[in-house]
C-alpha cells in the first residue's frame, strides 16, 4: 500500500497527484480481464441471451431477405408491359405470402401480398390503391386491371438487400438486445455463445448502518448503498450475492469475505476506504495486494482496487451517490469493454440550464434531468449524500478535469441513466 504523500526538496510533505479517471478505468479493466476468457462462456438459446455479450463474430448463413419479395399488397408486373400512360393487364393467379410463385407471363399482372415472393419476370409492384379497380380481381380470361407505369425495383425488396449471405451480421463483443437477437432469429440461428454473468459479492460496511425496516436508534442511518448497488448491478446483468452489512470489525469483515467470496467472481464493498481512523475495509485488506488511492473525481474520489485471496476486489466509497458514480464510471464500462455487456451508457450533448462551479483538478459528475428542449437541469448540489436529488435525475452530467466554471447555455456531455 502506498503512502498518500511524498516529500519535496525541502523535506515538506506534498500530496500525490490523484489518479486520472482514464488510468483508473484502465486498471479496473486489467483487474477484470480474466472474466473475459473463453472458459467463462456458455451457449444459450436466444430467449435466454438477452443482455449478454457476444463472444464470436456471427456470419450470416443466409441472405435477408432470402428472396425478392413485395413491399406492398398490389400487383406484380413487368415494367416493359406498361407504357407511360398505363395499360390493362390480364390478372394471373395470386401469390400469397409463403407460397412459391410461378413465372410471370407477358401482359399479365399478379396479385401479390406483402412479403410474398416476386415471380420470375416481374420487376415492380404497383400498390393496390393505384389499380383500377382498386381491389383484387379473380384470375381468368375476363379479368383485367388497369395499372400505371412503374420504374423497375418499385416496392420490391431485393434478396440480400438487408444483409447478404457470408457478411458479418454481428461483431464479437456486441451487446445482445432485442434487435440483435431478432436479427439472429431472422437468420435462422437458434442459439449463441455468450459470456457468463459475473457473480458479485456485495458488502456494505459501517457500524452506523442498519437495514431498512429496523428501528433507527441515535447515530444510525439506513443502508441505501446495498439496495442502490444491488439493483444497479442486477439491471446491468450481474448476479449479486448480498452478504448483509459488515460492522467496523476488520477481522469480522475478513471472515465474511473468506466465507462468501469463494462463490464470487468479484468482491465489491462500500465504505471504509478513506483515510479516517476506522476505515474497516482498509484494515481488513492488510496483507492483501490491494491499493487504496484517490481518483481525480468528485464524488467518488477514494477507491480501493486489488485482489482478496485471489478474487478481484473493488472498494467503493460509502456515500450513496459516490458508490453509484463509482459503479457507472469504472465497473460498468470495464465490463462493457471486456464482455460486451452491460451496454455502455449513451452519451449526448446538452446545454446547462444553470451555471456551475467545479474543482479544477477533478472530473466532476453531477446529477441532472434532461429536458424536452435539450437543456439539462442540475438536480441538487455536488454533495455525495443527496439521494433525493439522485432519484429525481435521469442523467449524469460530466464536467471534465481542468474546467472550473460553466455558465448557463454552455454545452456538456451527459450520460442517460
Amino acid at each position: 500500500m502506498t503512502s498518500p504523500h511524498t516529500r519535496n526538496h525541502l523535506g515538506q510533505k506534498t500530496a500525490h497527484r490523484a489518479r486520472p479517471i482514464a488510468d483508473h478505468l484502465a486498471a479496473v479493466i486489467e483487474l477484470l480481464r480474466p472474466l473475459g476468457t473463453p472458459s467463462r462462456t456458455e451457449v444459450l438459446p436466444l430467449s435466454r441471451a438477452l443482455g449478454r455479450g457476444l463472444v464470436h463474430d456471427v456470419v450470416a448463413p443466409v441472405s435477408l431477405p432470402p428472396f425478392a419479395n413485395s413491399q406492398m399488397d398490389g400487383y406484380a408486373i413487368r415494367c416493359s408491359d406498361v407504357p407511360d400512360g398505363g395499360a390493362e393487364l390480364r390478372v394471373a393467379a395470386p401469390v400469397p405470402a409463403g407460397a412459391s410463385a410461378a413465372a410471370l407471363g407477358p401482359g399479365m399482372a399478379v396479385p401479390i401480398m406483402t412479403g410474398a415472393m416476386i415471380p420470375a419476370g416481374a420487376d415492380a409492384v404497383v400498390p393496390i390503391e393505384r389499380a383500377v379497380p382498386d381491389r383484387f380481381l379473380p384470375p381468368g380470361e375476363g379479368s383485367f386491371v388497369k395499372l400505371p407505369a412503374a420504374v423497375p425495383g418499385t416496392f420490391v425488396r431485393v434478396a440480400g438487400s438487408d444483409i447478404a449471405e457470408g457478411e458479418r451480421a454481428l461483431a464479437a463483443g456486441t451487446f445482445l438486445g432485442p434487435a440483435q437477437l431478432g436479427l439472429l432469429a431472422a437468420l435462422g440461428i437458434p442459439e449463441v455463445t455468450v459470456y457468463r454473468s459475473v457473480k458479485v459479492l456485495l458488502v456494505a460496511t459501517g457500524d452506523e448502518v442498519v437495514e431498512p425496516g429496523q428501528a433507527l436508534s441515535a447515530g444510525k442511518i439506513y443502508d441505501a448503498n446495498g439496495t442502490l448497488l444491488e439493483t444497479a448491478m442486477t439491471q446491468a446483468g450481474l448476479q449479486v450475492l448480498r452478504a448483509g452489512i459488515s460492522t467496523d470489525n476488520p477481522e469480522a469483515l475478513q471472515n465474511l469475505l473468506q466465507a462468501e467470496g469463494v462463490a464470487a467472481d468479484l468482491i465489491v464493498t462500500t465504505g471504509g476506504v478513506s483515510k479516517g481512523a476506522y476505515e474497516v475495509v482498509r484494515q481488513a485488506m492488510a496483507g492483501q495486494p490491494v491499493e487504496f488511492l484517490h481518483v481525480a473525481m468528485q464524488p467518488g474520489g477514494p477507491q480501493g482496487i486489488g485482489t482478496f485471496d485471489g478474487i478481484p476486489f473493488l472498494g467503493f466509497p460509502g456515500n450513496p451517490v459516490s458508490c453509484l458514480v463509482s459503479f457507472e464510471m469504472f465497473l460498468r464500462p470495464a465490463l462493457a469493454v471486456l464482455l460486451g455487456a452491460p451496454a455502455p451508457r449513451l452519451p449526448v450533448r446538452a446545454r446547462l440550464r444553470h451555471g456551475l462551479t467545479s474543482p479544477e483538478h477533478k472530473h466532476q459528475v453531477r446529477r441532472g434531468s434532461l429536458q424536452p428542449d435539450g437543456t439539462v437541469q442540475l438536480e441538487g448540489g455536488e454533495s455525495s449524500h443527496l439521494m433525493h436529488a439522485l432519484a429525481g435525475s435521469n442523467t449524469l452530467v460530466h464536467v471534465p478535469e481542468g474546467v472550473s466554471v460553466l455558465s448557463a447555455g454552455d454545452e456538456v456531455e451527459v450520460w442517460m441513466l
